[in-house]
């Protein structure tokens, strides 16, 4: 007697489900607190240089923000967790555990 066999179950990923949030093609968070920073600048002081320099300052940082994504979306996360670690650990199983 031959069993059948039952196809395999697929479900379709969609790519707004899987793919990092970016603004711009850079991160998201760091673009808008890049453009607020130099909103910030530019509407404190207030003068033309302070407007020029503001602008460069935003596309320029953008640019690096975009070239940091290309090498890797999820470079900021990693980095935050990354910082979180300690520099070596204990070879033990629990941290309270004497040698």
């Amino acid at each position: 007697m031959a069993e059948s066999v039952a196809p395999l179950a697929t479900a379709r990923i969609h790519r707004a489900l899987s793919r990092p949030n970016h603004l711009m093609g850079a991160d998201r968070e760091l673009v808008l607190v890049t453009g607020l920073a130099t909103v910030i600048l530019i509407f404190v002081v207030l003068t033309w240089f302070s407007v020029l320099l503001g602008i460069a300052i935003w596309i320029s940082v953008v640019g690096v923000l975009r070239i940091m994504a290309k090498a890797d979306p999820m470079m900021r996360q990693v980095y935050l967790r990354h910082i979180g670690y300690r520099p070596n650990y204990r070879p033990t199983s629990s941290p309270w555990r004497r040698y």
